[in-house]
């Protein structure tokens, strides 16, 4: 028998809009997104980062999606056209592409709020009671519903979700708020250098993760006034969040665990050296990031690949992996992995040894190959005998890139095969 309560936060996800910004250059990853955005960027072995807020909406029962593409949006096209046109738009369900369109604007879209003013007449036709409006490049697993109830049952006009953070790590990176007993924001501020501290804990911020619920008609409002002020630089965090809190009920939502004691995963993967690491998080014996969740599953387009295949088992010839993530498509043909994830399609051939390293789809490595701690783009062939992570001075002079945690990112342009 289906709960009265869940019949309530059904009844409001219904009615609910969730609109993605999917635009981000994502300049920090460097030639990571060089011919891709932000969010079309693989993660986890099989997923696009972009399925982590679609999967969410789905799974919170929010069907009728808008996804917004500025930056070189090919590829995220291509995969959402392919992995999420399964929803029965005969039941009002979709997901539907916003390309920026130039529709109330000579310019492309001009920041975060712009890119829902020029699809004000999208958000319009469907009439929803409540707009969510989400970041698209973030990795976690988030109920949308549970926010909409507080959004719903507080009177908020809008309603910001909010995470726990180390000052240190908050500081120059993320938007940051106070609030008051009550959860509602007092003070909002995008990356400044000194957050404020929270109360009982000192060393710690409330960070915004970039998502929104706001009454849609109180959007509207917001977004007409902010088009008409010469001074704005049309961003939410700068601009429309600090106007909403002086004369309206603007509140936080904090996302916390289930024992709602401790904050739950998230991560923003936009530097090379938070993407490597969200990756191998997933590597863990026990990772904090559930993704064989059969309740909450991250659902993605999948090319149709035969099983993994591992061969030969010969002293010094053994094809395994340990602590590892091996996607459809490769095979480990007498080579070592550990502690590494393989996507699709990558073969590994005999005496190489890959070690903490993120290898992307169609990468084919060559016999005696050395790599730790890399990133390895889609489409490379390492050649016989090259040693990747292993030496600095001749990972530099080869040109490839070292993070600031001296994790190398290798590219097909690096090693000449982009016209390949």
């Amino acid at each position: 028998m289906i709960s009265s309560n869940s019949r309530y936060v059904s009844q409001i996800t219904r009615d609910t809009l969730a609109l993605i910004l999917a635009g981000g250059k994502g300049s920090r990853l460097c030639e990571l997104t060089q011919y891709q955005a932000k969010p079309a960027i693989h993660f986890g072995g099989k997923f696009r980062v972009i399925d982590f807020p679609l999967s969410n909406c789905i799974n919170s029962g929010i069907r009728q999606i808008g996804v917004m593409t500025q930056y070189k949006a090919y590829s995220l096209i291509r995969h959402l056209s392919r992995g999420w046109g399964h929803l029965n738009r005969e039941l009002g369900e979709y997901v539907e592409l916003l390309p920026a369109s130039q529709q109330y604007s000579p310019s492309w879209y001009e920041g975060t709020a712009d890119a829902l003013y020029q699809n004000i007449e999208f958000i319009r036709e469907h009439v929803p009671k409540y707009v969510v409006v989400l970041a698209g490049d973030h990795i976690y697993k988030m109920d949308y519903g549970d926010m909409l109830v507080q959004h719903v049952e507080s009177g908020a006009d809008m309603t910001i979700s909010c995470i726990e953070m180390p000052v240190k790590d908050a500081a120059g990176a993320f938007g940051v708020m106070c609030v008051d007993e009550h959860n509602r924001i007092t003070d909002f501020c995008e990356k400044p250098d000194k957050p404020c501290p929270l109360k009982d804990k000192p060393d710690y911020t409330l960070v915004s993760m970039g998502n929104y619920v706001f009454n849609t008609e109180f959007l509207i409002q917001q977004l007409i006034a902010d088009a008409k002020n010469p001074d704005s630089q049309h961003d939410f965090g700068r601009d429309i969040i600090p106007a909403a809190i002086n004369t309206n009920h603007v509140m936080a939502f904090m996302f916390l665990s289930d024992d709602e004691q401790s904050a739950p995963y998230w991560r923003d993967v936009g530097t090379l050296d938070a993407f490597w690491q969200a990756n191998m998080d997933l590597v863990a014996i026990t990772p904090e990031l559930n993704i064989y969740d059969q309740d909450w599953p991250i659902w993605t387009h999948l090319k149709q690949s035969p099983p993994a295949k591992f061969v030969f088992n010969d002293d010094g010839h053994r094809g395994y992996a340990v602590d590892s993530i091996v996607s459809g498509g490769c095979i480990v043909s007498g080579a070592e992995i550990s502690q590494s994830l393989l996507f699709s399609d990558v073969h590994v051939h005999s005496y190489s040894k890959i070690e903490q390293s993120v290898i992307l789809p169609q990468v084919d490595i060559a016999q005696h190959v050395k790599i730790k701690r890399a990133i390895i783009d889609t489409g490379c062939r390492i050649p016989e005998g090259m040693s990747i992570g292993i030496n600095k001075e001749h990972d530099i002079a080869r040109g490839f890139r070292i993070s600031q945690n001296d994790i190398v990112l290798v590219t097909k342009d690096m090693i000449n095969q982009g016209d390949n």
